[in-house]
């Protein structure tokens, strides 16, 4: 039986993290030990998924930040390093302690729009955002609103600076960072036809050498579909 927890990155012991980056490095190729750890550091929360002998099977670091533009003030969830151990692919529990989470932090600042800010360097962490929410952007069948490009775009430049390509929508990042293994980033026949999936080639084509697309959804109740909403209005948030 599998747990599942949200947990702040200064509750992790020395051990659950080299867990995580050895786990992290199993299914990508070209990571560093000191930029995963650096990247951890900078993140605020971390879902962690654990087997019954409390080994850590898989993780999503987070971070939880305000931002004002023109005026306005706006919450953000940053998606970082996200990885599942293979052999537990399609359990809910993962997904449902991350939207759980997000319902929580949502609940803190309800008159506050709360976005989900994601890159994305693998066809199946951007086709969750088509399993639980309604409207996000970048997306094959809907330009995206000019407000929400430009609020991508000042988020990105805010959060990575020029490593943020504007005109593609792209992260690429200058100093080495980590790419999907062949055997992860190889698209099964079964998926090659999705319109989705052919969207994200498009827009990121060299995915496989470690390229990010950035990506927003607004996390609400009405955005997400019924399943995401139920968790979604659980409201859970770690102990402080």
């Amino acid at each position: 039986m599998l747990s599942t927890s949200i947990v702040t990155t200064a509750e992790l012991i020395g051990t659950e993290r080299d867990t995580m980056f050895a786990l992290y490095d199993f299914y990508y190729e070209g990571g560093d030990p000191s930029v995963f750890k650096r990247d951890l550091d900078g993140k605020d929360y971390v879902v962690v998924m654990r087997d019954p002998e409390n080994t850590i099977r898989g993780f999503s670091t987070l971070a939880v930040y305000s931002e004002t533009r023109n005026n306005a003030q706006v919450r953000v969830i940053y998606s970082g390093d996200t990885i599942i151990d293979k052999m537990y692919w399609g359990q809910n529990q993962f997904s449902r302690a991350w939207i759980s989470f997000a319902g929580g932090v949502k609940a803190q600042h309800p008159e506050l729009p709360l976005y989900w800010l994601l890159i994305v360097k693998g066809h199946r962490t951007y086709r969750y955002l088509s399993l639980f929410s309604n409207n996000y952007f970048p997306r094959h069948d809907r330009e995206t609103p000019s407000d929400i490009q430009e609020l991508m775009h000042y988020l990105a430049k805010r959060r990575f600076g020029q490593a943020y390509d504007e005109s593609s929508g792209l992260i690429r990042f200058s100093e080495p960072r980590s790419f999907l293994s062949p055997e992860i980033a190889q698209i099964p026949s079964k998926d090659c036809h999705r319109p989705e999936v052919k969207y994200f080639l498009q827009r990121n084509p060299q995915y496989y050498e470690g390229d990010e697309l950035l990506c927003l959804c607004e996390l609400k109740a009405e955005n997400l579909t019924k399943l995401a909403r139920s968790w979604f209005e659980q409201e859970c948030m770690p102990r402080q």
